[in-house]
């Protein structure tokens, strides 16, 4: 069903026309387009129905500053009327409590807008954070100036954890990076930000208690805990918890580093630079491993106000307490099996210390284990059957299998990826534990001018796959309003789209990028965990390279597969003129890229993607020759063609060429036509 909205209530579906303007993401929840516009001028006024929440005003003038910015009104002073009466202003908020952030806080909102007035109803102050976003998306334009689209919106989020994962250890990501993504995930209504703040690699933030953590186990990055307040701050203003995770028993080099006496084995330890599943694990069977957490999270639980608490757990290979005679001989003693049994028996005292300081655990699939408190949630990252496991023994749990954003996977991978499908084996009640999901940005291989590409514009459709219906999963309708979405982040500082052509111009000394530009534009860097092991990468390897400018999910080469797509089914001629001059272009591209080359050896090692869209794009056009005159190739020619196209999906310098399958399929019509 496309260009459309939908009008829901329990899931009972009544269907409207949608305008080819609207572009809201998330969907509400019901919507109707009334036929109206507010017209927007420089006189307009917002007024609130009282000032107890500094959050709303807050937000009232971050709204209002980039309404001016995108307007250029010179919109009236003071921004915001407070306790004024609601015919007195054109935007008037009603809210009914003040409220922090939290799970299950009310996040519903009303939003009406017609000709005369916008009235924005809620029953919180950060209901009313949500209804704000969604009318600056209705903002447009046309020849008369800006307006507002008219509508009449009651909505709601259908999961009540929306999260964001950002892991800052791997290579540390600084406060700034934070900061703007804490905005951006405002503006699509998340409500979650996860912190991955110890890892192999790094720990990342300030310990008064025992400082040698971050003295020794940082390199120097880490923030302070100023530096935490603030964030914690900044996304409670805009309606967003924070979750802190400290990965322990297993990925814990970087506090051994600092604390070797509650390893498992005999240090010294030293910070690892590289990838993958290591040894170091803490000595589960020292009770002063305990003392030493009680004393931590003491710390930490008090500097994170959040309920929940996310001790990590995953990836634990055990070898440390299989080697270890003393550990050996505790287990025997205390009839402890296997290595999963005592990471069992460490959750469960790490537990206690949490609930002795108010928090509620969260951990990876890992953590789930007979008699662990009910009270827990469980991350559900390796498959659907965990995230099933646990709902049906009756424990909360949030899904981020399929939302492994640093998988390099496409928006529309992860936006049919529901955390409960219609054909789910779920009672009512289980449903209801699965309290949503989380996007997951790991940091292998991304530095702080990469990583936005890397979250944004796709982590928006998993936000609305969190927050909007079930039934709303058109693909094609979701691209077309992710390109806005997208393009409308970069006002709140998300560098996706603008540090592209920054990383380019470096690539080429600051020569003509675009011949660059147009290669990499149809390229992706290689998905799943690939990418270590084409070419091996460490903490020190540059990510400045065509792989770290090329971006996920290429726009550019979905558009051309589209085209094709379209004229195989319609013979259209205008598309087929649009595919032979794209074609063309690409084939004659190959020559500039050479020559930027010679002058930037830094692109020397994308020669050969160079080449292979040259040779792809010549076969393309090829086949549409035989295609219009209705002639079969022969053989020997569709033998060397689909030779030529497998040899171009070979991945070269990590990165891969993603028009291939549409020029298999013009390939593929021929084919069945000799058949």
């Amino acid at each position: 069903m496309k260009r459309l909205f939908f009008i829901v209530l329990t899931f009972i579906t009544q269907v409207f026309a949608q305008p080819e303007t609207l572009n809201l993401m998330p969907v509400p929840q019901k919507l109707y387009v009334n036929g109206t516009a507010f017209k927007l001028t420089e006189k307009f006024t917002t007024g609130v129905i009282n000032n107890k929440s500094l959050k709303l005003i807050k937000g009232l003038n971050r709204f209002l500053t980039r309404l001016s910015g995108r307007t250029g009104f010179f919109l009236e002073h003071p921004f915001v009327k407070t306790g004024a009466a609601p015919d007195s202003v054109d935007f008037y908020i009603r809210y009914a409590k003040v409220t922090n952030p939290k799970l299950y806080v009310d996040e519903s909102y009303k939003l009406s807008i017609d000709s005369n007035k916008i009235i924005l109803d809620a029953k919180t102050d950060i209901g009313a954070l949500r209804g704000i976003e969604t009318l600056l998306q209705l903002l447009d334009a046309d020849s008369t100036g800006y307006f507002f689209t008219g509508v009449e919106i009651t909505d709601k989020p259908r999961f009540p954890w929306r999260g964001l994962m950002i892991d800052v250890c791997r290579h540390f990501m600084p406060l700034d990076v934070i900061l703007r993504n804490i905005d951006a995930m405002a503006a699509v209504k998340l409500n979650v930000l996860h912190l991955h703040l110890s890892e192999d690699q790094g720990f990342r933030i300030e310990c008064k208690t025992f400082p040698k953590l971050h003295q020794l186990g940082s390199d120097g990055f880490y923030f302070t805990q100023e530096d935490i307040k603030k964030i914690i701050n900044y996304a409670s203003e805009r309606g967003i918890r924070v979750v802190p995770e400290f990965d322990i028993p297993g990925h814990v080099t970087s506090w051994l580093v600092a604390y070797p006496e509650f390893a498992s084995m005999p240090g010294p330890y030293k910070l690892q630079r590289d990838w993958g599943i290591f040894d170091p694990v803490f000595d589960p069977t020292n009770e002063k491993t305990y003392e030493f957490f009680d004393a931590f999270f003491a710390e930490m639980t008090k500097l994170f106000p959040d309920e929940y608490f996310h001790i990590g757990g995953d990836e634990n290979n055990g070898k440390q307490w299989s080697l270890n005679p003393e550990i050996r001989k505790f287990m025997q003693e205390n009839k402890i099996e296997n290595t999963e049994e005592l990471q069992a028996y460490f959750n469960s005292k790490i537990v206690k210390i949490l609930n002795k300081y108010g928090k509620k655990m969260v951990g990876w699939d890992e953590i789930l284990h007979p008699g662990i408190p009910k009270n827990i949630v469980i991350q559900s990252w390796r498959g659907k059957e965990g995230l099933i496991n646990a709902a049906k023994n009756g424990y909360n749990v949030i899904l981020s299998n399929g939302y492994y954003i640093d998988l390099i996977q496409p928006a529309s991978f992860h936006y049919l990826n529901d955390p409960i499908p219609a054909d789910i084996d779920l009672s009512d009640d289980e449903k209801k534990l699965i309290l949503g999901g989380e996007a997951t940005m790991w940091s292998e291989f991304v530095s702080p001018e990469t990583i936005d590409s890397r979250i944004w514009p796709r982590t928006a459709a998993i936000a609305e796959r969190l927050w909007s219906p079930r039934i709303i999963n058109d693909v094609d309708d979701m691209y077309r309003r992710l390109e806005t979405v997208g393009f409308r982040l970069e006002e709140l500082g998300i560098t996706h789209i603008k540090n592209y052509g920054m990383m380019l111009r470096r690539l080429t000394n600051n020569r003509d990028i675009l011949p660059l530009k147009t290669l990499v534009d149809v390229l992706e860097p290689v998905k799943f965990y690939n990418r270590n092991k084409l070419r091996k990468q460490t903490q020190q390897s540059p990510l400045t390279r065509v792989v770290d400018a090329a971006r996920p999910d290429a726009a550019a080469a979905r558009n051309f597969r589209r085209m094709i797509t379209t004229y195989l089914n319609t013979d259209d001629e205008l598309i087929e003129t649009k595919i032979k001059n794209q074609l063309k272009l690409w084939v004659k591209n190959h020559k500039a890229v050479v020559k930027l080359a010679a002058t930037s050896p830094v692109l020397s090692e994308i020669l050969p993607q160079s080449e292979n869209l040259k040779n792809v794009a010549g076969i393309g056009l090829t086949a549409l020759r035989y295609l219009d005159k209705k002639v079969l190739p022969d053989k020997e020619w569709l033998r060397k063609a689909e030779s030529v196209l497998t040899g171009a999906r070979k991945p070269v310098a990590q990165t891969e060429l993603m028009i291939i399958d549409g020029i298999g399929n013009l390939i593929q019509k021929l084919s069945n036509q000799g058949n």
